[in-house]
């Protein structure tokens, strides 16, 4: 995993909004890689959502990277979970900057400094989960 990961100028998120590398310029950022069919990612998203909600107002994004293969399959399922934090289809586009680590899910964590402060493959804990918070 690189010290650091390059940021998109843009990126086009499921419900039409637009998130800039302006808007996450100073932010701590949360890439969370998921997908609709993975068990361990649905276990996993309630508890990110749960973080975002207590701690977006802090200046914590969470942005959540579907690769399911249709983008039509994401926003049907984010919006059946009550999801709020932003969240986008993995194109093969975005995939150029923000590329898909192996494995589901996937959590790398970019400090206010633009560098990785965490990165973890498979499903994490929920303590570890509220644990991202210390990076605030």
């Amino acid at each position: 995993m690189p010290a650091a990961l390059p940021r998109p100028p843009s990126i086009e998120l499921i419900d039409g909004r637009t998130l800039s590398a302006h808007d996450l310029k100073g932010k701590v950022v949360v890439l969370e890689y998921w997908a609709t069919w993975c068990p361990f990612c649905a276990r996993q998203m309630p508890h990110m959502q749960k973080l975002y909600a207590q701690h977006h107002k802090q200046g914590l994004v969470v942005l959540g990277l579907s690769i399911d293969k249709k983008a039509a399959d994401v926003l049907p399922y984010v919006k059946q979970r009550g999801t709020t934090f932003p969240v986008a289809w993995l194109s093969p586009e975005l995939a150029k900057t923000l590329p898909k680590p192996p494995g589901l899910p996937v959590t790398i964590v970019i400090g206010r400094d633009g560098r990785v402060k965490m990165a973890e493959s498979g499903e994490i804990f929920p303590e570890d989960i509220a644990g991202i918070a210390k990076h605030l």
